[in-house]
């Protein structure tokens, strides 16, 4: 498949609204949709709780045969959809850590990630939370799928090692904070551009907890241009994409394939240290 129907669902995440209400306005917007209408879709990170409400963190925790994840399961099987249900806190083992689930079009679990960066500035992600252990990716018929969630856009080497395992369409979930946009619109484009690959986010919109939600989710393409971007509203981003393109950036402008060992002072012990 060279044209791929990509949808990314920027969900209005505020204050006031239930994990159950929040859930049932996510499986309406699912069920509003049509077989066809996407060959994947993204939600944000953390939707049912919000990420900023760590205070939910261990009450709204899950497993994977829980009812968010049966929920999703069920829309990617009518849909003939994949569908990236953002992410999740999951407990197991006594540990909780924030996942992300990628359902198959038959409804299948395809591929989990647990978040391998996790955000310790001004938050409590690191205090709450176990960090992932490894990348995630997945075949799909449309090519290989990389995995990620938000402070993860600030280390080029996780998204590098996807690369190395053959993905050709970076996936990212996000809440990624109004204070930082810029931040977050130069990461979408420079984690596409260098490693040659669509990128598609997925960020959430609203106001939780005090902090505001940058929203403008977005679609990139490997050349690192900006297919196309939401504002800071909440609202559904869709786009086709040409996968055929990775492929013919990646011949034309052989960069990946350039590469070279960089050596370290381990390496070159003639090298002075300061």
């Amino acid at each position: 498949m060279s044209t791929v129907r990509v949808c990314s669902i920027q969900l209005d995440v505020s204050d006031g609204e239930t994990i159950e209400k929040r859930r049932e306005r996510v499986n309406r917007i699912l069920s509003e949709m049509s077989e066809g209408d996407a060959d994947i879709i993204l939600l944000p990170e953390l939707w049912p709780c919000g990420f900023f409400d760590y205070e939910a963190y261990y009450s709204s925790a899950e497993d994977y045969s829980g009812e968010t994840a049966r929920m999703i399961s069920e829309a990617a099987r009518k849909l003939n959809s994949y569908i990236l249900g953002g992410s999740m806190i999951t407990c197991r083992e006594g540990k909780y850590y924030n996942t992300s689930m990628l359902f198959g079009r038959d409804g299948s679990l395809l591929q989990t990630y647990d978040k391998l960066h996790l955000f310790g500035y001004e938050s409590k992600e690191t205090k709450l939370l176990e960090a992932g252990s490894g990348i995630a990716t997945a075949k799909t018929d449309f090519g290989c799928v990389g995995l990620a969630t938000c402070y993860d856009l600030r280390f080029p080497e996780q998204f590098r090692a996807m690369t190395d395992a053959g993905t050709e369409i970076l996936l990212v979930v996000s809440d990624w904070p109004e204070a930082r946009l810029e931040h977050w619109r130069l990461f979408n484009q420079v984690r596409a551009l260098e490693n040659q690959s669509y990128l598609i986010s997925c960020n959430c919109a609203g106001e939780l907890c005090g902090v505001r939600h940058a929203g403008h989710s977005m679609i990139v393409s490997p050349d690192g241009t900006i297919v196309k971007e939401l504002d800071d509203r909440p609202g559904i981003l869709k786009a086709e994409i040409e996968t055929d393109r990775v492929r013919e950036y990646r011949s034309g402008f052989p960069a990946l394939a350039d590469r070279c060992d960089i050596k370290t002072d381990a390496d070159c012990p003639d090298i002075k240290k300061k």
